[in-house]
């Protein structure tokens, strides 16, 4: 599939939404298009996690793209936010969480992949049953019928028996599954450097170049 289409990006319930909010605003920064969208969840624990309260229907992008964390002091993490900002309305397109006829419901619209990030464990569910009640549960099972990239970013721990099966068929049927466990062994100097890894490691699945973490051996 080629770097040129669109890559969809789904925020659900689960703790991490700085780390959505980070891969937005990278993705944007590497000029890829974006159709994003976020599930009545996935608000709730924005506004619990960042203080934005984020409409569903119609959010403020310009507010979400220029999140920056409290504890930041990088001019070049501030730099990006703020040129996500300034890019967003060319480079992102929102739907609804409920709205079926967006081109991201059908196979016939092609991507470059799909992230689910945070990815809770009701979503999972739908994904790994193939019980899609809402467009990100659609857009998930249309990328897996359709054999594309989708990357899941669960964020929960510990891991119940019934979660481990979910992942189990989810990676079975193609998904990567990749939690939000950052490593330690890349020079951490803050929590940006916690948030970064993560967000490298999914880029990397999608083939987004990017140097936001010290490579192992580099």
């Amino acid at each position: 599939m080629s770097k040129e289409h669109p890559l969809v990006l789904a925020i659900t319930g689960a703790s991490g939404a700085v780390y959505a909010t980070r891969l937005l605003q990278i993705l944007c920064h590497a000029d890829r298009e974006i159709h994003l969208t976020i599930s009545p969840s996935g608000a709730a624990v924005i506004k619990q996690e960042l203080g934005l309260n984020i409409d569903v229907r119609k959010p403020d992008l310009d507010a979400l793209l220029g999140y920056v964390a409290p504890w930041t002091t990088s001019p070049a993490i501030k730099s990006v936010a703020a040129g996500a900002v300034q890019r967003h309305a060319e480079r992102v397109h929102f739907h609804a969480y409920d709205d079926y006829m967006t081109p991201i419901a059908s196979g016939s619209f092609r991507t470059s992949g799909m992230i689910v990030c945070p990815c809770s464990g009701s979503t999972l569910s739908g994904i790994a049953r193939a019980a899609a009640s809402n467009l990100i549960t659609r857009a998930a099972e249309v990328h897996l019928k359709e054999h594309r990239k989708l990357i899941l970013v669960p964020r929960e721990t510990p891991i119940s028996v019934l979660q481990l099966e979910n992942m189990h068929r989810a990676a079975q049927a193609g998904a990567i599954l990749l939690p939000a466990m950052p490593g330690w062994y890349h020079g951490v100097d803050g929590l940006d450097s916690i948030v970064d890894f993560v967000v490298a490691r999914i880029l990397d699945q999608v083939d987004v170049d990017n140097a936001l973490m010290q490579r192992w051996g580099e």
